[in-house]
């Protein structure tokens, strides 16, 4: 078994009651085996990356205290989309689910299927924000610091939303 590691992922998603989305996600985080949901932040709405002719999207970012390898752990997150009707058909198009890892731990993972810390992590407000609200006070493997990062972004397409409510947050490790 492995040890225990913090893995922060994003959540977004801008079809389908895009904020229900995310609340059911939520739910499923706090359901995977060997896991335990630690924290989620507020939500936040932002402007779509890529296509501008598609709704806004939602997003959060939570905290998993996990012994899945980053691995397992990203195939349990695409079954997740998958169950809500995730379809790739288009390269930053609209979305049920969107679940991306961001940081795994102080892992450093270049593979054809992850890349971690997430490619995109320090360019995104959408990502930089709800990542400070849980843990403003990690700094990236590669040393930066998130809350500067997130203090130094830019927030003209970003709005806060309330934080999210019945999330199962602090139960056991499974």
């Amino acid at each position: 078994m492995s040890a225990a590691v913090y893995a922060y992922l994003g959540l977004g998603s801008n079809l389908e009651d895009p904020r229900q989305q995310l609340s059911r996600a939520i739910e499923a985080l706090a359901e995977l085996p060997q896991s335990r949901l630690i924290n989620v932040s507020s939500y936040y709405r932002s402007k779509p990356v890529g296509p501008q002719n598609q709704p806004d999207f939602i997003n959060a970012a939570a905290c998993l205290e996990t012994q899945l390898e980053a691995l397992t752990l990203l195939d349990h997150l695409q079954a997740i989309e998958q169950q809500h009707g995730r379809e790739r058909l288009q390269h930053w198009g609209p979305r049920t689910l969107d679940l991306d890892i961001l940081l795994y731990g102080d892992a450093h993972i270049d593979t054809e299927r992850l890349q971690v810390p997430h490619p995109f992590l320090t360019q995104r407000s959408f990502v930089l924000l709800p990542l400070a609200d849980i843990a403003p006070g990690i700094q990236l493997p590669d040393g930066q610091n998130l809350q500067a990062l997130a203090e130094q972004c830019n927030r003209a397409d970003i709005t806060p939303l309330d934080p999210p409510t019945g999330t199962g947050i602090g139960d056991s490790l499974k």
